[in-house]
């Protein structure tokens, strides 16, 4: 509420009675429909994004990974990574090994233990050192068999780059191909 609409709602009063039995709140927020817009924003804000399947390979450890970023990569700042695991049936639990790529740091532990017949939440927390697109990489071992997952992390707008480490030539057929070097 501002000054003005206190010194115009009490000289309103003064000239006509009949105007101090108007609602004060719907008066005192000017626009009653920005106040609703306003809320209405800062509810979607508080929504967290939703969860991305991670598909599944046959005959890989059947654990379901799902997960979101919890906010937007910047270089040099945490950001959270929620990650959640479902389908642990081997009485002996599961286990995930956390790395990263180069150019994002992981922070804390590296190493998860998956209980069975739970969910599983856990929230991770990596920085990228660049601009560019990097990778969370979630290796999952439950029954003998495993799993590997990597999280995209695109930090910035930078587009990622393939290194070209050999050169177009033309087939006598007319087809394209590229000659690389033995190493």
């Amino acid at each position: 509420m501002n000054i003005r609409s206190n010194s115009m709602m009490a000289l309103a009063c003064l000239v006509c009675p009949a105007l101090a039995m108007l609602s004060v709140p719907a008066a005192a927020d000017g626009d009653p429909g920005s106040r609703s817009a306003r809320h209405a924003a800062s509810q979607q804000q508080r929504q967290a994004a939703p969860m991305t399947t991670a598909p599944q390979k046959p005959g890989g450890a059947g654990v379901k990974l799902e997960y979101r970023l919890d906010a937007t990569p910047r270089v040099g700042q945490a950001t959270p990574v929620v990650l959640q695991f479902d389908g642990v049936t081997d009485a002996e639990g599961a286990t995930v090994r956390l790395s990263a790529d180069k150019g994002l740091a992981l922070q804390g532990s590296s190493t998860l233990a998956l209980p069975a017949g739970k969910r599983t939440t856990a929230t991770v927390v990596v920085v990228s050192e660049a601009e560019g697109l990097a990778y969370l990489n979630v290796f999952i071992r439950h029954g003998g068999a495993s799993s590997a997952v990597s999280v995209p992390i695109q930090t910035g707008t930078a587009a990622p780059t393939l290194k070209s480490s050999g050169e177009m030539k033309s087939t006598p057929g007319g087809d394209s191909i590229i000659t690389m070097p033995v190493k």
